[in-house]
Order: structure tokens, then C-alpha cells, then sequence
């Protein structure tokens, strides 16, 4: 490795900070020949503010009704091939109560941008599981509101909102999403996330189409100049009812590299290894927890709505990545010297 790129990895661990021109050598380094010593630095920093923790979430997805056409997503609007649905208030209630039974306090809502849920839908039922649940945080992840709107969601108890940029560069946004789509509205809103008080979480994808190794540095600088509670990171992985079916997919060691990059950028960043990564890779959820994430999401929602809810081809959604398998993934996670924990698992400085 070059003596230069090794004092690169120096800085970054100790100032937590690069140039655009710092994290491209870096990063083109290891497209060459990846680099153990990174994965190391990342495990480090995250351990300096959570230790072993590996905190559980509790995901539901419950609609996958979009207004939108991104042109990577399986969800969305134009797909006339999937079955749609919609869980009801009691669904998600039944999926709370099975996830608090089984010691999950934190509930992930997530759904497509569906204009049905409207924000008194989506308040009445944060209030119903915050009533009910008072030990347990709400996260939704619903997609672009005004701020008037996320307000309600903030007065209403939600405790966190996950909205992925997808790409800090515009002109790449512009070839990923439709025209009705706008970069500049996506990025306001992350930041009238943060003004009212959410912990907030980004996030993009890695190998989307027609991304360069610029496109993933503007990525990174954009989340430190953020500087959100939450990141989440996935491999792309194409849909065969997009506009991209036939697209290459994201790779699992860039995506291992990118996770470890922002743990570094942002060491007390709560970091999903996220179910794309298990799709891809029989071990990609385990391999990002060693890169340096602390979060997993098993699914809660409805066994048979879960595999409707397609972003992309081959989805898992059964063994370790249901929430069925929660004591065969707290093994998993506890046979590599880490620690399952249930609790809430909010960000060191909230």
C-alpha cells in the first residue's frame, strides 16, 4: 500500500475529515486491491461510542403504493406487475405488539410515497403506538412531506425520520428519477428534518447506474456537511420491472468500503448493515457489521405481504432477516464477540 494512501487512513482516523481529492485516491485504491486495515480503523471509531452494540430495529413495511417513478425502484409507480398493498392501523399495532413481545424498542415504519397515508393517518397511528408503547422509539421512513407536515409527525412523539438522498450530485440524481423529481427539494428536506429535532437519517446507493467514484465522494461530503443521526448505505441491485433491469449490480466490497468511509467521516453515526447487503452476499450482513455498522433491521411486517414489498429482485425475507429469526441472528451477531441489544439504540449524542 503507498505510503501516501497510509497517511490518508492516519488523518481520517484521527481528524475524522478529507478533501475530495484525499477520499478519491482513497477510495481508487481500494477498487485495486481492497484494504483490511480500513475495516479495522471503522471498528475501532465505532467502538470509541457504542462498544460491541448491535442495536435492533423493527421494520415494517407497510405499503408499497408510490406517487413516484424512480427508475431503480421495484415500487415503483409505473410498475404494473406487482401486487400492491396497504397494512391497516390494526396491522401495524399487531406487528408492534409481536415486535415488543419479542424486546424490539424501536419500530420502523417505512412505506413508498403513498398519498393515502395522510398526515393525520400517519399521526393517529404514531400516537396509538407511543400510547401503547411509551419505552419503544418510532421511526418513519414515508419520503418527501412539507415541513408543516413533519412537524406534525414530530409533535405526534415520532422520534426519528430515515430519507435516503440516494446521490449528493445532481446531475446523477436527474438520470436516476423522473422529471417530477427534484434534487433540490430532496435535500431541503433532510435539512427541515433536523431543524425541528429529528435524529435524521441519509443515505445512498453504491453501483447505482452511472455512478463514478466523484459521484460516491460528493456522497460522502455531503453527509459530513449534514452531519445526520442515521446513514444508510446499500449495494444498487436491479429490479426486472425497471427502467435499469438490466443494469449492473452494486459491489459487495465497495459497499463494505463506502460503510467503513462513513463510520470514519461520522464515528458516532448509527449505520444499518442493511438487507441488500444480506441479498447480495450470504454474509454481507455480517461482513458490514465488521466494516464498522451497528444496526440491523429484522422484518415485523406480515409474513404475507413481505416479499410484495420488492425495491429489487431477490429480496430476502425470511431466516435472519424476519424478525422469526431473532434468536438465530442474536447468535450470529454474539459467535462474533459483538452484542445484540434491543433497547431503543438512539445516537450517542441524543
Amino acid at each position: 500500500m503507498d505510503k501516501n494512501i497510509d497517511i490518508l487512513k492516519e488523518k481520517l482516523y484521527r481528524e475524522n475529515n478529507l478533501g475530495h481529492d484525499e477520499l478519491k485516491a482513497l477510495i481508487d485504491t481500494n477498487m485495486k486491491s481492497l484494504d483490511e486495515e480500513i475495516f479495522n480503523l471503522a471498528r475501532q471509531t465505532k467502538e470509541q461510542y457504542y462498544g460491541k452494540a448491535v442495536y435492533f430495529r423493527g421494520l415494517m413495511e407497510f405499503s408499497n403504493y408510490c406517487r413516484n417513478n424512480c427508475y431503480y425502484c421495484g415500487i415503483r409507480k409505473g410498475n404494473l406487475n406487482i401486487r400492491r398493498y396497504r397494512l391497516t392501523a390494526k396491522d401495524i399495532l399487531d406487528s408492534c405488539k409481536i415486535g415488543h413481545r419479542l424486546g424490539f424498542r424501536t419500530f420502523v415504519l417505512q412505506s413508498g410515497d403513498d398519498p393515502y397515508f395522510t398526515d393525520d393517518k400517519i399521526v393517529e397511528i404514531v400516537d396509538m403506538i407511543k400510547n401503547r408503547y411509551p419505552d419503544a422509539a418510532v421511526t418513519l421512513s414515508i419520503g418527501e412531506r412539507d415541513y408543516a407536515s413533519y412537524r406534525r409527525f414530530w409533535e405526534a412523539g415520532t422520534d426519528r425520520y430515515l430519507l435516503r438522498h440516494e446521490t449528493a450530485n445532481k446531475a446523477h440524481y436527474n438520470r436516476l428519477h423522473p422529471e417530477s423529481m427534484s434534487f433540490q427539494r430532496r435535500k431541503k428536506c433532510l435539512y427541515k428534518l433536523k431543524d425541528i429535532g429529528f435524529q435524521v437519517g441519509a443515505g445512498f446507493m453504491v453501483g447505482s447506474p452511472y455512478q463514478t467514484v466523484d459521484n460516491m465522494v460528493e456522497d460522502l461530503l455531503f453527509l459530513k456537511e449534514l452531519e445526520p443521526h442515521m446513514v444508510g448505505i446499500g449495494p444498487f441491485i436491479p429490479h426486472k420491472d425497471t427502467v435499469f433491469k438490466d443494469k449492473e449490480g452494486g459491489d459487495v466490497n465497495i459497499t463494505l468500503l463506502m460503510l467503513a468511509l462513513v463510520r470514519l467521516l461520522l464515528p458516532k453515526v448509527l449505520l444499518p448493515s442493511t438487507t441488500a447487503l444480506g441479498t447480495i452476499d450470504p454474509l454481507g450482513r455480517e461482513k458490514g457489521l465488521m466494516a464498522g455498522a451497528n444496526v440491523v433491521m429484522p422484518n415485523l411486517s406480515p409474513k404475507n405481504f413481505r416479499a410484495d414489498y420488492s425495491l429489487y429482485d431477490n429480496k430476502i425475507a425470511t431466516g435472519l432477516e424476519a424478525a422469526e429469526g431473532i434468536d438465530d441472528l442474536r447468535e450470529r451477531i454474539e459467535s462474533m464477540g459483538l452484542k445484540a441489544d434491543m433497547s431503543r439504540g438512539d445516537h450517542v449524542d441524543m
